[in-house]
């Protein structure tokens, strides 16, 4: 069992992701906009983050860049979002962020996805 955030501002995908991660096993917290986000990043704990981009607040990719790339190799990322174009997949990576999918998303692809990452 994994300790995840999933930080994103439309609160029925934020459940979605919640639920299937929940039946998998994992322990899953919310942050409903990046600033939320990046304060529970700071002070809690995780084993993975997923991420949206564009949210109230701090973007995604405004959050990564808050933290340290020490946090960052500790506690792998996974970017979660519409934005799909090579120049926003270029600044996930930038921001040093490891993992990038686009919404939508397979529900089990996503487990897959963090599984692997968890089981790395």
């Amino acid at each position: 069992m994994a300790k995840i955030l999933v930080a994103d501002d439309e609160e029925v995908l934020r459940m979605l992701i919640t639920d299937t991660l929940e039946d998998e096993g994992h322990e899953i917290e919310n942050a409903a906009n990046g600033n939320e986000a990046l304060k529970k990043m700071q002070s809690e704990n995780y084993d993975l983050v997923i991420l949206d981009n564009m949210m109230p607040g701090k973007t995604g990719i405004e959050v990564a860049q808050s933290l340290s790339e020490d946090w960052k190799q500790k506690c792998p990322i996974i970017m979660l979002t519409a934005k799909t174009q090579q120049s926003d997949i270029e600044e996930t990576k930038k921001a040093g962020i490891a993992y990038y999918r686009a919404k939508p998303f397979s529900p089990a692809q996503l487990i897959i996805l963090v599984e692997d990452i968890l089981d790395a």
